[in-house]
């Protein structure tokens, strides 16, 4: 198991993973990236990419995008689910194994009147993330954390993780687990892995807390009760988490998603990112 960060490719972001210690990275991929493969002349860079990955040791564990393939509107989804799939290849050609992504949602319906359009979209997906010998790994981040609560991810809870696997049944689909969403939901991160560990494919190294003291002034509903924190700052026990995931089987690497610290961010954000390895490194052996 690897420490890594993710990252939209530069040579300047990877040279402060090699200075600071990480192992690895997962790429972010944007529409209109450096690394997206629909720009003309981004082949040569995404070749470049691999070389320098590779020449400065840095393993690349996970690509990923997070459109919402569902959206209401049809152009938009067309657009972004078109996205994804140019990523299969990306990920054949750097010897990635894991595509992450959102499932999606089309935000003013329940979880369960969204897994009929889940199952369209990403069945003829999954079989193209099939025939590559790829995963494709969704991220547990409901996109939002107060009122309405609708946001364009369904793949936030145990109630969608078993609908949407139960309507398609496939196990090359699973779970970018990140326990900083479920802290700010009450869901316990280490029962989550119990249950779901064989289907944890990625792993963000993200933390959270629940503001108590504001949740007593304002409830569990208002902005405000709940945020994102560097790994070891939160609440998230990360030694039972560690634990967990190799107890369960998982063997891939670890990456920090940084960004969102409210604290440790702007031209503090490298410096949470020194705090969150030097943490996990308590429980984790980078091979």
């Amino acid at each position: 198991m690897k420490i890594g960060v993710l990252i939209r490719y530069s040579k300047a972001d990877v040279d402060f993973l090699v200075e600071q210690g990480f192992r690895s990275c997962e790429l972010l991929i944007w529409s209109g990236d450096p690394l997206d493969p629909n720009v003309k002349g981004n082949d040569r860079k995404l070749e470049a990419a691999r070389e320098y990955l590779a020449e400065k040791k840095i393993e690349v564990s996970a690509v990923g995008a997070y459109p919402n393939l569902l959206d209401p509107d049809p152009a938009k989804a067309r657009r972004n689910q078109a996205h994804l799939k140019s990523l299969i290849p990306v990920c054949k050609k750097l010897g990635v194994k894991t595509l992450c992504t959102f499932a999606g949602r089309i935000p003013d319906k329940s979880i369960g009147d969204n897994i009929p359009a889940f199952k369209k979209v990403f069945t003829p997906i999954v079989k193209r993330i099939e025939n590559s010998g790829l995963k494709l790994a969704f991220e547990n981040c409901p996109m939002f954390h107060s009122f309405p609560h609708r946001g364009v991810n369904i793949a936030y809870t145990p109630v969608a993780w078993d609908a949407m696997f139960e309507a398609i049944p496939s196990e090359a689909i699973g779970l970018e687990y990140d326990p900083s969403h479920l802290i700010c939901q009450l869901i316990d991160p280490v029962q989550t892995i119990r249950e779901y560990g064989s289907r944890i494919f990625h792993v963000h190294a993200k933390d959270a807390e629940v503001l108590w003291h504001k949740v007593r002034r304002i409830g569990f509903f208002e902005r405000g009760a709940v945020r994102d924190r560097t790994p070891g700052l939160g609440q998230v026990n990360w030694k039972e988490v560690v634990s967990a995931l190799v107890e369960a089987g998982y063997r891939g690497n670890m990456d920090i998603e940084g960004r969102h610290d409210p604290v440790y961010s702007r031209e503090l954000e490298h410096a949470g990112l020194i705090i969150a390895r030097r943490h996990l490194e308590q429980f984790v052996i980078q091979d």
